[in-house]
């Protein structure tokens, strides 16, 4: 019997045949157990593991998550000019005292003087002084000497104690990386701001010149050895220019902070009574 509708049935038999091509197999045969078939298992694995949100290109994602910088990293467009003034001096600072450390190694353009620099470098330092006079004030045999050599000896403890302070708050260090030396340590004097040796031979010369009678050509010579042992610091790479003209500063300071406390010769005597220089007792 022949169908009503040829037509209709050609296009029937077209998609039943289309459907039993093995690709699409799978969808003509029902679930079995509940389970979904394999590649519609896959299709909805990949679909549920996929984000929500498309990933963002790394250079947005690292724009993003950059840290902001602190307010001192950051470059200002349009310092002041007291600001300016400041750094151009400390850059002429530091660039003169490199160029002018020619002792700071044997094989430096002066390093065959370096010993020569680094004994008037000793000269002014704490312990040469402080020893010296402790000695000096042992052998004295008048009332004048010691009293003389008592205050300079608390000006020498006040000198070592105030730069010792100052440097410790400061914490400059010197134009050249060099490590302090075995006295420096023990008249902590490690860090460069200021110049302990300027501060104390400029005190000291001070000292001696107001409190000494000498003649013209030992008083030149006295400022002139100042000059020199503040300048010897420098050519041995341990301290800046600043920190040489800071350091005579505070010596004439210490100078005038001893004038005003000064101790009077009784003062003096008590004070060698009660320590170990007992005068009174051997005479």
């Amino acid at each position: 019997m022949m169908p009503l509708n040829p037509s209709l049935s050609r296009s029937k038999d077209r998609s039943g045949s289309v459907l039993g091509r093995p690709e699409f197999l799978s969808l003509n045969q029902p679930l079995r157990h509940g389970r979904p078939s394999r590649r519609t298992s896959q299709w909805k694995t990949h679909q549920n593991h996929q984000p929500e949100n498309p990933p963002e290109p790394e250079n947005t994602r690292e724009r993003r998550e950059a840290p902001k910088l602190p307010d001192e990293d950051c470059m200002l467009l349009n310092p002041s000019f007291k600001g300016i003034a400041i750094n151009s001096l400390l850059a002429i600072d530091i660039c003169l005292s490199k160029r002018l450390g020619i002792c700071v190694h044997s094989s430096s353009s002066w390093g065959s003087v370096r010993s020569v620099v680094v004994l008037l470098a000793l000269t002014g330092h704490g312990m040469t002084w402080i020893c010296g006079t402790l000695v000096c004030l042992m052998q004295s045999n008048t009332l004048a000497g010691q009293e003389l050599l008592i205050n300079l000896l608390i000006a020498l403890v006040l000198d070592v104690l105030t730069v010792a302070g100052v440097q410790k708050l400061v914490r400059r260090k010197g134009p050249w990386d060099i490590s302090p030396g075995v006295l420096d340590w023990v008249v902590l004097d490690s860090y460069s701001f200021p110049a302990a040796h300027a501060s104390r031979a400029a005190m000291v010369s001070k000292f001696l010149l107001s409190h000494l009678v000498l003649a013209v050509p030992l008083r030149v010579l006295l400022v002139l050895w100042a000059f020199l042992v503040g300048l010897s610091r420098v050519l041995l790479g341990q301290h800046h220019l600043t920190d040489i003209a800071c350091g005579f500063a505070l010596g004439f300071l210490h100078f005038r902070l001893m004038e005003s406390v000064w101790l009077s010769s009784s003062a003096c005597q008590t004070l060698i009574s009660m320590g170990t220089f007992n005068w009174g007792s051997t005479r």
